[in-house]
């Protein structure tokens, strides 16, 4: 895309009764408007079906994934989930995350009678009855989550899952201050600077690489499909930086763009070795304490285990895990702790799967069971996540502790 290819200035919207901010750029023959809506304003949902209805457009933009799109077109979606599948793939913290965040969404509705999203569900709905193609063009939530938990700092990790479980879950009412950020234009956003200590850590995945993302998926398919005039349906937080990125040509090549914010991230090159030197270190630990004597190599051992394995099952226990799942959590946790391709968190999540089956009903009541902390432990679909998390967390606190008790023995 060149100078002569896109207008520098945006092309004025005719304002109606109801005023959302709008604005749209002319590419060569091609015209995209951008309409930014409130994800908690009925105003911006009626200004959707308003432009929808104006028969001005040949194809409909929306901000959502096809996660988020399958969540709404296919709510019962979830009820189909193969939890085990969830724990074997590493995912089971990322659908807590993602329960979370629904749930966040429900307190809003319940508080203020008003459904957050409901300018794209008509947006869909609409599009459809008019026979426009639905475009999605947000990234993925599972690598914007992914790409969140790597732009903070590996000692706020544990803290931030925590934390977005614990606000959602509050029985505080939202803040006057997080309605007026959901009205600037992202759910996701505003979920998480509720409780990330720096809101910068957030700023780079979150909105700036979604700007970019959406501008390069909308510059894509209106080229690729020649679509003559497209109505984008974004979060009013995201009109700006979209804007700035499609009218400064920051987007020479769509693909790549969009190739490079859908990878995965990827830890610096030492830093993915730092498991493994910490299991060097406390295997170092144990040689060295055998050495001086039998006793003290044995102290160190059960240190190791009861302090790891413990706190493991201290967390399993929080969670109201099976008796026999807590008895898993205190030996597997000392094990796994000395093999980082295998978390405590999988082995003590699966036994608890394998002794307590989910039942449908748990499924069908998961997005509103996760709305309420009684509802998380009540409902064995979120217990199991619950019991991930805590043991998880449990163990990787005993490492340390453990560690360091190990190397006082060792400096005693």
């Amino acid at each position: 895309m060149n100078n002569s290819e896109l207008s520098d200035s945006t092309i004025p919207e005719e304002r109606n009764s109801l005023t959302e901010p709008i604005t749209t750029i002319q590419i060569d023959d091609r015209r995209i408007t951008i309409l930014g809506t409130a994800h908690v304003s009925k105003i911006s949902a009626e200004k959707v079906r308003e432009l929808i209805a104006s028969g001005t457009y040949d194809a409909i933009a929306i901000e959502l994934c096809p996660s988020r799109h399958n969540a709404i077109v296919n709510p019962d979606a979830m009820a189909k989930m193969d939890l085990f599948q969830v724990i074997k793939n590493g995912q089971a913290s990322m659908v807590a995350a993602s329960l979370a965040l629904g749930a966040f969404q429900q307190r809003i509705a319940e508080q203020f009678g008003i459904e957050p999203g409901a300018e794209m569900r008509v947006a869909i709905r609409d599009a459809q009855d008019a026979q426009l193609p639905v475009v999605l063009i947000d990234r993925e939530i599972g690598i914007t989550l992914k790409r969140i938990y790597h732009n903070i700092p590996w000692w706020k990790r544990m803290g931030l899952l925590g934390g977005l479980i614990g606000s959602v879950i509050s029985k505080e009412e939202v803040s006057a201050a997080e309605i007026e950020k959901l009205k600037e234009g992202d759910v996701l956003e505003s979920t998480f600077s509720q409780f990330a200590e720096d809101e910068k850590d957030l700023f780079k995945p979150l909105i700036s690489e979604r700007d970019k993302y959406m501008s390069a998926r909308l510059i894509k398919e209106s080229k690729e499909n020649n679509y003559r005039h497209m109505l984008a349906v974004v979060g009013a937080g995201h009109l700006k930086g979209m804007q700035h990125q499609i009218t400064q040509q920051c987007i020479p090549d769509p693909d790549t763009i969009i190739t490079e914010l859908d990878a995965h991230p990827t830890s610096a090159n030492w830093f993915k070795y730092l498991p493994w030197i910490i299991v060097l270190l406390i295997l170092i630990g144990f040689v060295i304490g055998f050495t001086r004597s039998p006793e003290i190599g044995t102290a160190m051992v059960l240190d190791w285990v009861f302090i790891n394995g413990g706190l493991s099952a201290l967390g399993a226990t929080i969670a109201f895990a099976h008796p026999l799942t807590i008895v898993t959590a205190f030996f597997a946790a000392p094990l796994t702790s000395l093999n980082p391709t295998i978390g405590a968190g999988m082995v003590v999540a699966a036994a608890e799967t394998y002794l307590r089956k989910p039942k449908v009903a748990d499924f069908n009541c998961l997005r509103s069971d996760a709305t309420s902390l009684k509802g998380w432990w009540n409902n064995q679909v979120t217990r199991i996540l619950l019991i991930f998390i805590l043991s998880t967390m449990g163990s990787a606190i005993g490492t340390y502790v453990a560690g360091f008790r190990i190397f006082e023995r060792l400096s005693g």
